[in-house]
């Protein structure tokens, strides 16, 4: 039986749904999912095995001018995504007409691998407009194929896995056949907290956030974690713990129920939270938190 295995990597501008979209394809929720903008930082893989292929999707963060070296660690890993990929997803949702860097988009349409154009959140528009739409992407990247969908309705995403499938080349698996991704546990700790401070703190708060989960012991019925929230400056502190702790209660509380789920058993989990002045703009910090080989 012919086998076939590549890397189909989903790029496109913050918050038009890739994470939801590989959370979809896959069935399982790895990549965190916020309305605010750069909620990914990191090229996560995610793995769609069947008995003769194998599907690496690769998430990665949203396109952005970069403001300091956190952003341009996180522009590397898309610039990475489209060099290694064998098919290439470039995500935009309905009404939405640039790519935020002219670079990447130069990549996109003198690609010579495979290109979807994925138009996502076509639940919110009518079908005239959609058909608009889908002519348009159609004439401004036209070594594409271009599908309408619905990552978070799972609308027309089958069709998309399907014809992905049909694109991959001809490989042994790169991956174990029961690998869903190349992340280590502690990082779906990590990443779990800090969807619940992107979900409930304000302003620069959840962007100066980095979370390192310490210890991670599991035995057959429980796990216990000790995780830190790293922050910037003193006053950021105070606001992540808030008043006498309820704030943080509220994050360990709910990330550890997600987190449970997760795993399917128990866990004990203790986080506290310290100061990690300008980590983001810190080599040393940002190599330490994954950011930089």
């Amino acid at each position: 039986m012919t086998h076939k295995a590549g890397f189909v990597n989903i790029i496109g501008n913050p918050n038009v749904g890739k994470s939801t979209l590989m959370n979809n394809l896959i069935g399982e929720k790895l990549a965190i999912i916020t309305s605010k903008a750069q909620t990914t930082r990191h090229r996560i893989l995610g793995i769609i095995n069947g008995d003769d292929f194998q599907v690496i999707l690769s998430d990665t963060p949203g396109i952005i001018k970069p403001a300091h070296d956190l952003h341009k660690s996180m522009m590397g890993f898309v610039k990475s995504a489209m060099d290694d990929a064998d098919i290439l997803i470039y995500m935009v949702e309905i009404g939405e007409k640039d790519l935020k860097d002219e670079k990447f988009f130069d990549k996109i349409i003198n690609a010579k691998i495979p290109v979807l154009v994925l138009i996502n959140k076509i639940d919110q528009s009518n079908q005239e407009d959609a058909e608009q739409y889908v002519q348009y992407w159609k004439e401004k990247v036209p070594n594409a194929e271009v599908y309408l969908i619905s990552a978070l309705l799972g609308f027309n995403t089958a069709n998309v896995l399907t014809r992905i499938i049909d694109l991959l080349p001809e490989s042994p698996p790169f991956y174990p056949k029961d690998t869903l991704t190349d992340k280590p546990e502690r990082f779906f700790v990590n990443e779990v907290i800090r969807e619940k401070i992107l979900l409930h703190y304000k302003k620069e708060i959840p962007y100066s956030v980095e979370v390192e989960t310490e210890t991670f012991e599991e035995t057959d019925k429980l796990i216990r974690i000790r995780a830190i929230i790293m922050v910037e400056r003193e006053t950021q502190k105070g606001i992540i713990i808030g008043h006498k702790g309820s704030a943080l209660k509220r994050v360990a509380t709910e990330a550890r129920k997600d987190l449970e789920k997760f795993f399917g058993k128990k866990l004990f989990m203790e986080i506290y939270v310290k100061v990690n002045k300008n980590w983001r703009s810190n080599s040393l910090q940002l190599k330490r938190f994954g950011y930089k080989e």
